[in-house]
């Protein structure tokens, strides 16, 4: 069972907009059910992933990894920022850009389904399961990982071997 008083605002809302939408499962983590469900349009074309519009453009010419990955980086974009960004001043830009890499690791690996795998005992194996079970590569799971460590899991004695 969740406990809020647990969970970042970010997390509680991953959470809120995936359940919401019917999605409970890693397996049911891809841009077009995803888009679907929230009335996005998903394309694919031979140019930098990109929001424009009512539609994530996805670089055709990335590994499904990195479309995953750029889709939860623009899927930010089509939910919060509004605006053209050649039009804003470059300071503001960043921190959309900061804003939406770091959704990007919650959305990619949601907090309530990591929070349902058994992690192995070892940082190394750890990030190979998330790789795997999240289509992520290995630096983005190895980031979301440090990052859930350092919120979510307490030290133990006989606990975790992180390192």
């Amino acid at each position: 069972m969740r406990e809020p008083h647990l969970y970042t605002h970010l997390e509680d809302y991953i959470f809120n907009l995936y359940t919401n939408i019917g999605i409970f499962h890693p397996r049911q983590l891809n841009p077009e059910m995803i888009g679907k469900r929230l009335g996005i349009c998903i394309d694919y074309l031979q140019i930098g992933s990109i929001y424009e519009g009512d539609t994530i453009i996805l670089d055709s010419r990335l590994s499904d990894t990195e479309q995953w990955q750029d889709f939860g980086h623009e899927l930010r974009h089509a939910i919060f920022d509004i605006g053209n960004q050649l039009n804003i001043p470059y300071l503001y830009k960043d921190y959309q850009e900061w804003k939406a890499n770091n959704f990007a690791l919650h959305a990619c690996i949601p907090t309530f389904m990591l929070d349902n795998i058994k992690l192995p005992d070892t940082k190394p194996k750890a990030i190979y399961v998330l790789q795997k079970i999240f289509n992520v590569d290995y630096d983005f799971a190895k980031k979301r990982l440090d990052q859930y460590m350092s919120n979510h899991i307490r030290i133990t004695i006989g606990g975790l071997k992180y390192d």
